[in-house]
């Protein structure tokens, strides 16, 4: 194989593994021991370590694989080992569950080099058989390829990307120039490439996903009416009589559901800062032993029995559940004859940023109209000022559609849980009530930033006049000294706008 890093895997591999035994010494596996440095690192060394096995199993799978393609007959590796397929010869040698060794295969495949016709033995003979090649690869799959091999990412991460971004679909678009979607995919892959340390490989794989649909618009209603068509509901009962359900959503249904659950959940994760009505319910919801699964199940129930004009109070307490979506103004043309709007683009959910397409967008805003939010030249939302000490509705609609979520780089929470932060505090620095000074976070990451010291600042290029946000540390207990800021990102599908 080749190697797209600056150092092979095998070379990698047995620096991580020195690493790890210089930590850990010769005798028993014990890390109870260690200072929290030294077992940070212990796992960052075995990480990598795994990183480069994951790479040498995958490129020894693929080979594996080609090797044993089914035009060579009982002439392929596998066939001459007794198995029926690579995969089967895999699976045997490496313990692995034939999904893993199929994603692994996938993984090699990608990475291997263009390889020349070889000689392999067919029985006694030997003759030339022609085992596939792989093709030369595009721009976006070559650094996706060159992270996996350099240990920038690991295999599972190379999956999520690969698997969410899926080809860039150029015959769907035959009046754009044919390397503008490939470009596009590129520009997308170094942003996810870049924010992968801070998700887990489940969010990676939402936010490649959210990248593919706001770069192809015409494929967001193929896939919601895919989704649409398997929709199922089915229920069954058990042996010991116990009901039980299996529901296959839609993209929209899926959205309403979320949006109650959310609601539903709300009293017991926040945000804090409510009226005071709102206060003791949630003290109460707080108080309630019942599981969140129960909660939630619950709360599906009621709907269903108060059917859809139930009273929110009765359901839901302080907040009736409602899907948002945002769409740019652009999009949305006059009304046709008929008196409705039309909208020429896709729109995203608020919460997660998953995209759905034009149809759906004007039944919304059809049913329950829309809230227009005003951007300056630069791309921020325009300021409001001081007079308020809590940001207002229109705000915190303006930081959401900026931001996607809350803002800490390792936090997953849609707006829904958000609170918003003066990035001055309101009392200790005078801070304006602004959107450019606002950042929305989840109640747990609100606390911390409060309770530890963290702080967040806003820099402004003069030139350019794009903000950049940074979370700064608190200083360190030993020494007193501050460790290096943390650029925060924005996770709103607006960040994979193609040039």
């Amino acid at each position: 194989m080749s190697s797209f890093g600056s150092a092979s895997p095998a070379l990698r591999l047995t620096d991580a593994a020195a690493r790890v035994a210089d930590r850990l010494g010769t005798g028993d596996l014990v890390v109870a021991g260690l200072d929290d440095d030294d077992l940070l690192g212990l796992l960052a060394d075995a990480t990598e370590a795994r990183k480069a096995l994951e790479l040498i199993v995958a490129t020894g799978s693929a080979e594996v694989a080609r090797r044993s393609a089914r035009d060579l007959g009982y002439g392929g590796l596998a066939q001459k080992r007794g198995h029926r397929t690579g995969t089967g010869l895999v699976q045997q040698i490496t313990g692995l569950a034939r999904g893993d060794v199929t994603r692994a295969v996938q993984a090699g495949e990608d990475l291997a080099p263009v390889v020349s016709v070889v000689s392999v033995e067919r029985g006694a003979e030997a003759t030339d058989a022609a085992i596939p090649a792989l093709p030369a690869v595009s721009q976006w799959l070559q650094l996706l390829r060159e992270a996996l091999s350099s240990g920038r990412i690991t295999q599972a991460q190379f999956h999520a990307i690969r698997a969410g971004l899926g080809e860039p679909p150029v015959d769907r678009y035959p009046d754009l120039d044919p390397q503008f979607l490939p470009a596009a995919w590129a520009r997308a892959v170094h942003l996810l490439l870049d924010e992968a340390d801070t998700l887990t490989v489940e969010d990676l794989r939402n936010q490649a996903r959210v990248a593919r649909d706001r770069l192809d618009p015409v494929g967001v209603t193929l896939r919601f009416e895919e989704r649409f068509a398997a929709r199922s509901f089915r229920t069954w009962a058990d042996g010991s009589g116990q009901r039980h359900a299996r529901i296959v959503f839609d993209d929209d249904a899926a959205a309403w559901i979320d949006a109650m659950l959310q609601a539903a959940l709300r009293p017991r994760r926040g945000p804090r800062f409510v009226g005071a009505d709102a206060v003791e319910k949630s003290k109460a919801v707080k108080a309630d032993d019942r599981t969140n699964e129960q909660l939630q199940y619950d709360t599906m129930m009621a709907v269903l029995r108060t059917g859809a004009n139930a009273d929110p109070t009765q359901a839901f307490g302080d907040r009736q559940p409602g899907v948002r979506i945002v769409v740019e103004a652009s999009a949305i043309v006059a009304a046709d004859e008929r008196g409705s709007m039309q909208v020429t683009g896709v729109g995203h959910l608020e919460d997660g940023g998953q995209a759905v397409p034009a149809g759906v967008v004007e039944k919304y805003l059809c049913d329950a109209g829309a809230i227009p939010i005003l951007w300056d030249a630069d791309g921020r939302p325009l300021d409001v000022g001081r007079e308020l000490r809590l940001f207002s509705r229109t705000q915190r609609l303006a930081i959401g559609t900026r931001d996607g979520g809350c803002i800490w780089p390792s936090c997953s929470a849609p707006i829904s849980q958000c609170e918003f932060h003066h990035i001055d505090h309101w009392w200790e620095h005078h801070g304006r009530t602004d959107v450019d000074d606002g950042v929305p976070l989840c109640r747990n990451c609100h606390l911390r930033l409060h309770n530890q010291g963290w702080r967040i600042t806003r820099h402004r290029d003069e030139e350019t006049g794009i903000d950049t946000y940074w979370l700064h540390p608190p200083p360190d207990p030993q020494t007193g000294e501050f460790g290096e800021p943390t650029r925060l990102r924005s996770k709103s599908p607006r960040r994979f706008t193609a040039a």
